[in-house]
Parts: C-alpha cells; sequence; structure tokens
C-alpha cells in the first residue's frame, strides 16, 4: 500500500445544503438520544460474548485436562472451536478492535486482543481492516481486502491469470485457510509492508515492539492449542495437527463467506480515483455503493454474524456496537431513499453466498466487467 496514495486520495465533500452523511448521522444521533440508550455494547453482546468464548474455551479445557477422549468427542470439539473462531472474529473481537464495544479504551484494547487468542493479530487487523477496508472499500490499490495472493481476484482492476477462470470453483477451499494465513504468514507480509509505506508510526511502541509481541502471542497460541494438545490427546501426533487445521478451515470458510459476500459482489462498485486523487462520491455514498447486505430478517444469521449481514450499516457507523444495526437498518435506508440512492440487499444468506460465486466467475472469465467499475 502506497502511504503516497493514502494521502492523495479524497472524497467529494458538499458544503452547500444538506448531505446524505450528515443528514444520517443526525437521524442515527436522534435515535440514541430519543431512547435514551448507548452507542457501545450491552448486556446481549455481553452474553453473546460469553456464550462464543465458551464454545472455544471449554472444549479446549476439557481436551486438555483429560475429560474428552474419544475420538469422535475430540473431532467434535475441534469444530466446535473452529465455528467459535469464526464467532469471535465476527463479534467479539471485531467490536473491540473498531472501539465499539465499550466507551473504556482499555476494555476495548483487552477484548481486541481475544484475536490474538485465535492465532491473529490485533496490530496488523487495525490497519488492514479499520484503516484500509473501511476507508478506502474497494478502491484499486488501497482497499486490503481486495489485494490477495495471485490464486484470487476479487478486483476487476488486479491482473487476470488463467487459472482464475476456475477461481468459482476453488477459491472456497482457499477461504477455509485465511485463518491458517493469519497464524503462520499473512500477519508478518502485511505488517513489513504496512512498516515500509509509514503506517505503522501512530503506534506507541517501536516496530521491532511490534513484531516481538505478534511472535510472543503466536509461540504462546500454538504451544497452547498445538502443542499441548499434541503432547496430552489420545491420539496419534498428525491426528491433533489435522484436527488443529479441520478447525481453522471451519472457521476461516465461514469468515471468508460472511466478508467476501459484503463487498466482492456483482453489485457492488469498485473505483479508482482520478490523476488528483479525487472520488466521485462522499464517503458515505461510496460506502452504500460497494456494500450489500444479507438476511436481514434472519435473527439466527444476525445474532451468528454479529449483524455483520447488515454490513451497510456497519461501514457507515463501524463505532457503534453491532447489535444496534437492526434497528438502525430502516434509517439508513430511509436517509438513502430521501436522496434517491439504491442499497444493495440479498434477501438471504445463500443468496448472498451464491451471488458471490457468481462474482467470482465472472472475474474469472472477464478483464474487467464494465458494469461494476467507476472510474473518477
Amino acid at each position: 500500500m502506497a502511504q503516497d496514495l493514502i494521502q492523495r486520495v479524497k472524497f467529494a465533500h458538499r458544503t452547500d445544503g444538506e448531505s446524505f452523511s450528515k443528514t444520517l448521522n443526525q437521524r442515527v444521533n436522534a435515535y440514541f438520544k430519543e431512547k435514551g440508550i448507548s452507542k457501545y455494547a450491552d448486556a446481549r453482546m455481553y452474553l453473546k460474548s460469553f456464550i462464543i468464548l465458551s464454545a472455544y474455551l471449554v472444549p479446549l479445557i476439557l481436551m486438555l485436562v483429560g475429560v474428552t477422549t474419544s475420538i469422535p468427542a475430540i473431532v467434535l470439539s475441534w469444530m466446535l472451536m473452529g465455528v467459535a473462531i469464526s464467532g469471535i472474529g465476527m463479534s467479539v473481537m471485531h467490536d473491540a478492535n473498531h472501539g465499539s464495544y465499550s466507551s473504556n479504551k482499555w476494555v476495548n484494547k483487552g477484548v481486541g486482543y481475544l484475536l490474538n487468542l485465535v492465532g491473529g493479530s490485533a496490530e496488523n487487523w487495525k490497519i488492514q481492516h479499520n484503516i484500509l477496508h473501511h476507508t478506502y472499500t474497494n478502491i484499486d490499490g488501497l482497499d486490503a481486502d481486495t489485494v490477495t495472493f495471485p490464486m484470487l481476484r476479487f478486483s476487476p482492476f488486479a491482473k487476470r491469470r488463467a487459472v482464475h477462470r476456475f477461481q468459482h470453483i476453488y477459491g472456497w477451499f482457499f477461504y477455509g485457510l485465511m485463518t491458517v494465513s493469519w497464524v503462520f504468514m499473512k500477519d508478518f507480509k502485511q505488517l513489513v509492508d504496512y512498516k515500509n509505506s509509514g503506517m505503522t508510526t501512530n503506534y506507541d511502541t517501536g516496530f521491532g515492539l511490534i513484531i516481538l509481541r505478534v511472535v510472543l502471542f503466536k509461540l504462546a497460541y500454538l504451544f497452547v492449542t498445538l502443542a499441548l494438545p499434541i503432547y496430552i490427546l489420545p491420539i496419534p501426533w498428525y491426528g491433533t495437527v489435522g484436527c488443529f487445521f479441520l478447525m481453522h478451515f471451519i472457521g476461516g470458510l465461514i469468515l471468508g463467506m460472511v466478508f467476501q459476500a459484503a463487498h466482492i459482489m456483482e453489485i457492488c462498485e469498485f473505483s479508482k480515483p482520478n490523476e488528483e486523487g479525487k472520488m466521485k462520491d462522499e464517503w458515505a455514498i461510496h460506502q452504500l455503493r460497494t456494500t450489500t447486505d444479507f438476511a436481514p430478517n434472519n435473527k439466527l444469521v444476525t445474532w451468528f454474524v454479529g449483524g455483520l449481514n447488515f454490513q451497510v450499516v456497519h461501514h457507515l457507523f463501524p463505532k457503534i456496537d453491532l447489535m444496534h444495526y437492526p434497528a438502525l437498518a430502516p434509517i439508513v435506508t430511509q436517509t438513502a431513499k430521501r436522496f434517491r440512492l439504491a442499497l444493495s440487499l440479498y434477501s438471504t444468506f445463500t443468496e448472498a453466498v451464491l451471488g458471490h460465486g457468481k462474482m467470482l466467475r465472472a472475474l474469472g472469465r472477464e478483464d474487467i466487467p464494465s458494469s461494476m467499475v467507476v472510474l473518477t
């Protein structure tokens, strides 16, 4: 990521009359004032956090203390932990690292480090996700979520290779490797890239200490979730290694489907700034055009994915806790209609995943599908 490009990009800004973002912010603020409630997490999120963390920690502890000993029970325990990894990633640590879990920054920092508990890096996440993805969604060269390794093409601006013709078939396998990549490679590579781009200077410690902290967390994670189980569990070491990767594959696949179905879609725009770095839309409208919702009426999906099925609300208000999104979605919809703006929506999660599959196929067979590209 080029720091000079980040500094040059400027979203449009209206100085005359009312704007979509100003009106929307006023209406959302009025909602919380009228309800007399906080924008941060409430008892619903605390209970959810307890359930998800228990689903991750309890199976691990039962295996390590020798309560869970049969092979089927061990395999099911690792599978449950994989589902819990995705839950931690979509809700608990996600809210905290956005600063929306609590009004206390130390609580947010501590809960945010739960990402390290499942093998990731809170330091890297805050740059890759909070800054690059949320600010520059689907903008060529800046959104880290559209920049992936050569086997996958997530942007119409990326180079198309012959192998991409089949990415709608094999791409799901690579989603399953997402969290494994966090553990062993991606966090280090991205942090080095961000350091070279001058994006780690806001941390209160030097880059060497950042890397040391990441390494120590990962070593502790691997000791507890891999080394100890290999030593303790009554199965061959390769069985434990296989279960470890099964856990991560399940977590990565769920995370991949949820996050990619929010932006890498045929109904989402992909854009570039002009030579002066200017974008055609104000930032809030840009978020509407590059983001899609799914399954708004499915309470189980909403609970499990942490409200990220209301992805438009999340991108507009990342510092408001996810549990409030279902209530805020009608406000966003009504305000968008007021300004004659369209919102993208899939009625079910299945439709969204199938839509993402269609997008992967299109990106693998066309250089630049013109219907989804916006050049400023």
